[in-house]
């Protein structure tokens, strides 16, 4: 059969274990077996004789084979081949006397014994590579990997060839033709894959290479090519063989970079890249062809954006060109908006009065004012006569909108009609509130998720603003903007830290504005980092929290996790917490240290998490984590602190139901219960003016955009602030280094560059955002900012020249299945 890219692997392996195997990694078809990369590759095996091993160093090396025996193993089921190996010539070549090693193989299934036995019988030439150890004298290699060599190359023996005690060497079981081609192969990197239980990496890298095999096998069967027959092209053994393969290999595997682009910058052919890869001659070679799929999936991507833009400026949108109701709005203000605000407001402006849909992603720090920027942007809509709606993720931000912006539109000099929307509604006002919305009458209508649901209809919709745009998929934000005959205007917000260099090179379809300047009044947030070891600074602290309420004032106290383990549950009384280290400080300090020193080893529970320790010999040991302290433990625990005596508490998670978080927040906010312990449901959007203070327990757990937007909870009244950042990071640790970050930067431009350094792109945009659902697979989305600059030019040029692509068919469609998998606004999604 013809063997493609899109062939089922099930329909060439027989193997059907296997072929589960790798349908559970997501790889169905040979294209996807091809593309999924290995994360590394292995350093070079250096070939030395016996005489030159050094226990722990891979080596390799040529042999003959002496003595070859199975032994029964009588402790288990199984049984043991050992085979002596003797490597007097090769060791002769080298100028070092020759040795003896042996070989020790296990395995409980007598077939696979038996197929050893007759590879590795006495007399056989063999080329081994692995781990030299010792035991009980003599140098040992346990499970090698043993490539036989053909004792006759010419093939002028037909079935066997006879060796020095008289046995037929099968020619379908020798690996290489001769020493030198067997060495060459055992000693180059070898890719390493992510494997799982069912398969380990080396079977994946055998699975791979055989599909390679059979395109080049098929496509030199369709050329007719005479020369390409099935022992040369078994193995890739040399340069210039690997060259010739991949020549075989251009026709069954096109390239998607324009040959054009592909030779300007200097970059493989996506079939020797395949092979560099998974059958790499060097290090060098292996990070060139990477480094060539990696640009593949830059100019993929940005071409899709870029189209995606050009489709939107070809779409119809409603001119919102009148601009008196916003005047009103901004000029009934209490206070002056920022430079910054003032350029955004009328960037947008600018941008609603063309009738194609305005695409902005607004960036703003933690309380730089977004959302008066999103109500001018609507008032906008509203004064031209149309709707507008907010979408905001939760239903406690969505009526703390409503009733924000219903203060500040509904006043002497306006009169704006406001709809809320939200999954938690009765019945009736959720009726009232889509019958309105679907009249078509011009207002702002603040909505939740039920915004995506079928039953939402606006049909005067101008302007669609998405706050918190991290946490809404593509296909609802699209799926919103569709309800229309028009196509309305669009303002994505976030206060999530991203990098300028990505942000800019990614959003490739969107308009980027930035807000950084604080409105007047806001003061900088005090940050400190508390060692949980630290009682004195414990209790100190909480006096301090204390302070500020009996001063009128709010205070989150933040936690990981909602419960505690069911195993932590049985321990109660302040000896086992360690919390009577958290008094007032004036208590028996040796007591406080061991009680904080209980506390830091987990009190002999299981934590959740773990880390690893370097052991003797480099070994890695599993050392469980302290426990992640809960919302449940630490409000109890810190209703029993002489610090917060007659205090009254309330809790806040993800488990409540919209009615309790509404009434937990309103009591909140009044100060009936002005301490609130809650899980990081509080991080978006969530504003408390008279919010002071924030501790946030177990820190070092966080990502540091998180510890942002958490941090910017607080200080929204104008009143002094402070941020208590609770760590048990060892110090000189990354977790360490990474709080030293935030405790000393408010830039949170800053804040998520030295994430991205210390932690990674994943952990700064999350896995949603940064291709945890793409096709993207070594593209990094903040790291490669540079090569997605180049990608960008080289999409722009080539779109210019050749709009429809005509003349690149197969980027065109590499290009439509990326955008059909909802990729076209990767970090949106």
């Amino acid at each position: 059969m013809s063997v493609s890219l899109g062939t089922p692997i099930s329909s060439l392996m027989t193997n059907k274990r296997r072929v589960s195997a790798l349908k559970s990694l997501g790889l169905v078809t040979v294209g996807d077996a091809l593309t999924y990369y290995p994360f590394r590759v292995s350093d070079p095996v250096a070939p030395r004789a016996l005489r030159e091993a050094y226990p722990g160093q891979p080596m390799a090396f040529a042999a003959q084979v002496r003595q070859v025996r199975v032994v029964p193993m009588n402790a288990r089921r199984g049984f043991r081949l050992e085979a002596i190996v003797d490597d007097a010539d090769f060791a002769r070549t080298r100028n070092i006397g020759g040795a003896i090693a042996r070989l020790v193989f296990f395995s409980g299934k007598r077939q696979y014994i038996d197929w050893l036995s007759a590879r590795m019988h006495s007399g056989v030439d063999v080329v081994v590579a692995g781990e030299p150890t010792e035991f009980n004298g003599q140098l040992q290699f346990t499970h090698p990997e043993v490539l036989t060599i053909d004792p006759d190359p010419s093939g002028s023996a037909d079935s066997g060839s006879a060796g020095p005690t008289g046995a037929g060497t099968s020619r379908h079981m020798v690996d290489a033709d001769s020493e030198e081609e067997a060495l060459r192969r055992v000693c180059r990197p070898r890719p390493i894959y992510h494997a799982t239980s069912r398969i380990s990496s080396e079977h994946i890298h055998e699975s791979v290479l055989g599909f390679l095999d059979l395109l080049r096998r098929d496509d030199a069967a369709e050329s007719g090519d005479t020369a390409a027959d099935a022992s040369q092209l078994a193995d890739i053994d040399t340069v210039e063989s690997a060259a010739s393969a991949a020549a075989v290999l251009r026709q069954a595997i096109p390239d998607i970079v324009p040959e054009s682009i592909r030779s300007a910058r200097g970059l493989m052919h996506r079939a020797q890249a395949f092979l560099a890869i998974h059958d790499p001659q060097s290090t060098e070679e292996f990070h060139q062809a990477i480094a060539a799929m990696r640009y593949e999936e830059a100019l993929v991507s940005q071409v899709s954006v870029l189209q995606s833009r050009q489709h939107a400026r070809r779409t119809q949108a409603r001119a919102c060109i009148e601009d008196s109701l916003r005047d009103m709005f901004i000029a009934s203000l209490p206070f002056k908006l920022t430079g910054g605000q003032r350029e955004v407001i009328d960037d947008i402006a600018a941008d609603m009065a063309q009738n194609y849909p305005m695409q902005r992603l607004l960036q703003g720090e933690v309380g730089s004012g977004k959302t008066v920027v999103a109500v001018s942007a609507m008032l906008q809509a509203v004064g031209a006569g149309y709707q507008a709606v907010l979408v905001a993720p939760t239903q406690v931000l969505a009526e703390q909108h409503y009733r924000t912006i219903s203060a500040m539109t509904n006043g002497d000099s306006m009169r704006v009609v406001m709809t809320l929307l939200t999954g938690g509604m009765k019945l009736s006002a959720r009726r009232k509130a889509l019958a309105r919305a679907a009249s078509g009458e011009p207002g702002i209508i603040v909505a939740t998720h039920a915004a995506f649901s079928s039953t939402f209809q606006a049909p005067n919709l101008a302007l669609v603003v998405i706050d918190e745009q991290h946490r809404f998929g593509v296909e609802q934000r699209e799926s919103l903007r569709s309800r229309s005959d028009t196509t309305p205007h669009l303002l994505v917000m976030t206060a999530t830290p991203i990098p300028r260099t990505a942000a800019m090179t990614w959003f490739g379809d969107l308009d980027i504005s930035w807000l950084t300047e604080l409105p007047g009044g806001r003061k900088p947030i005090t940050t400190v980092v508390v060692p949980e070891a630290d009682a004195r600074t414990m209790a100190a602290m909480f006096t301090h929290v204390r302070g500020r309420i009996d001063a009128g004032e709010r205070a989150y106290v933040v936690c990981p996790r909602i419960d505690m383990d069911e195993d932590a549950d049985d321990a109660d009384g302040p000896g086992e917490d360690g919390f009577e280290a958290f008094d007032d400080g004036l208590g028996d300090e040796r007591a406080q240290n061991a009680a904080v020193g209980r506390l830091r080893a987990g009190s002999g529970r299981g934590g959740a998490g773990s880390r690893r320790s370097t052991g003797p010999g480099g070994s890695e040991d599993i050392e469980p984590k302290p426990p992640l302290h809960a919302v449940a433990e630490i409000a109890q625990r810190l209703q029993s602190l002489p610090q917060f005596e007659g205090i009254a508490f309330a809790t806040l998670t993800g488990r409540d139901d919209d009615a309790t978080k509404a009434q937990v927040m309103a009591d909140f906010t009044a100060g009936k219960t002005p301490v609130l312990v809650a899980t990081t449901v509080i991080e978006v959007g969530v504003d408390v003016p008279q919010a002071s203070c924030i501790v946030i327990f177990d820190a070092d757990r966080y990502g540091l955009s998180q510890l942002h937007q958490l941090r910017g909870r607080v200080g929204r009244g104008g009143t002094d602030s402070w941020a208590f950042l609770v760590s048990r990071a060892e110090p000189d640790s990354i977790a360490a280094q990474r709080l030293e970050v935030i405790h000393h930067s408010l830039d949170g431009a800053e804040i998520a560059q030295a994430d991205l350094e210390l932690r990674g792109a994943g952990d700064v945009l999350g896995d949603a955002q940064s291709g945890g659902k793409s096709g993207l697979k070594l593209l990094r989305v903040v790291k490669d900012a540079a090569i997605i600059r180049d990608a960008r030019a080289d999409a722009d040029a080539l779109l210019d020249s050749d709009p429809d692509l005509s003349h690149a068919v197969q980027l065109a469609g590499a290009v439509l299945d990326f955008t059909r998998g909802g990729e076209s606004q990767i970090v949106s999604s």
